[in-house]
């Protein structure tokens, strides 16, 4: 099996990044979204770089008959990743009481970026999945978001432990998103994102388009 990079990895924060300036853009209106995310975001994650929606829309034409990519968050705020990382690493420390901080902060990597690094504080990066034509969401095998503890390793997104309709509907998303450019975080299958510091080491790009910014 491919080794898996987590974002707490030393050769992604060592990528540079060379801010394009892109904006932040509004997806509402654009694409099918879901809400559950708002109450911690308060409409900041209905935001993406422009040139990561535009990708979007170009992979949802590539969809089958039928089906609709079903945004759920783009833009995240430093301070709430931030609070999200530190919330989880909590969980583990207190789950693991013997683990290093070292371990702590890539075990916390695999669900949660660290702050520094993380592509949803860019606009680079966006948890969604698939639904049908009525806006209903498709199985992916877990709930989105489900942690790799909840699940027992099945947000992998090259996870075993999911039924070959769940198996199959992860491929058909990745099939569209991967062609317009897009990478996964192979730890959350609903995780792709482009511009990033992850997507350059990935694709070998030699600096990364999007830094994190404040959403003015």
């Amino acid at each position: 099996m491919r080794e898996i990079v987590l974002m707490s990895d030393a050769r992604v924060a060592a990528v540079p990044v060379e801010e394009c300036g892109e904006p932040l853009v509004d997806v509402s209106g654009v694409l099918l979204v879901d809400g559950r995310k708002n109450k911690d975001s308060d409409g900041a994650q209905l935001h993406l770089r422009r040139g990561v929606l535009d990708r979007l829309l170009a992979a949802e034409a590539l969809l089958p008959g039928g089906l609709r990519l079903l945004f759920v968050e783009g833009y995240r705020p430093p301070a709430l990743q931030r609070r999200y990382f530190e919330r989880y690493g909590d969980e583990l420390r207190a789950a693991n009481p013997d683990w290093s901080a070292d371990r702590i902060r890539s075990a916390a990597s695999r669900y949660v970026s660290p702050p520094e690094n993380a592509p949803h504080t860019a606009g680079a990066a966006v948890d969604l999945t698939l639904a049908d034509a009525d806006g209903r969401e498709l199985d992916l095998g877990t709930p989105m978001n489900a942690n790799p503890e909840q699940s027992d390793g099945a947000c992998y997104t090259g996870a075993g432990n999911i039924t070959a309709g769940a198996r199959a509907n992860r491929a058909v998303l990745g099939r569209a998103l991967g062609a317009v450019g897009l990478v996964n975080y192979p730890t959350e299958w609903w995780h792709w994102s482009y511009g990033d510091r992850y997507w350059a080491l990935t694709t070998d790009a030699p600096a990364a388009l999007y830094g994190s910014k404040e959403l003015s």
